[in-house]
């Protein structure tokens, strides 16, 4: 489980986040960044599934917890890159992503963070 100083909680948070329009998209995931950081917190991360993508709540987070675990990877190799200058990511899962396999899904993950 991803330790609660790097998550992304409130509901002003993700909206702040998602207004920068600051976004990328690999294999059915899609990372929006927010502003840069100025001190030295560490990065806060939210996982997102709508319920358009699939109607089984199961289903949906099962899409989040594969996310998250390969998110939670990346930050214990310290292989995180640039996505630590910025104050919030959220990764948002689609349809497309909904039945790949864990391998597939961390390696979009990888890709979004060493894109941003």
């Amino acid at each position: 489980m991803l330790p609660k100083q790097y998550r992304l909680k409130k509901r002003s948070a993700f909206k702040a986040t998602y207004k920068v329009k600051n976004s990328s998209h690999s294999g059915g995931v899609t990372l929006f960044a927010g502003i840069l950081k100025k001190e030295d917190y560490p990065t806060k991360v939210g996982f997102v599934v709508s319920k358009k993508v699939h109607k089984r709540a199961v289903r949906r987070n099962r899409l989040k917890r594969l996310m998250r675990e390969s998110y939670r990877l990346l930050l214990k190799e310290n292989n995180l890159g640039n996505s630590q200058k910025y104050m919030s990511l959220i990764f948002v899962g689609t349809e497309k992503a909904m039945d790949k396999p864990f391998d597939e899904i961390q390696k979009s993950i990888k890709k979004l963070v060493e894109r941003i």
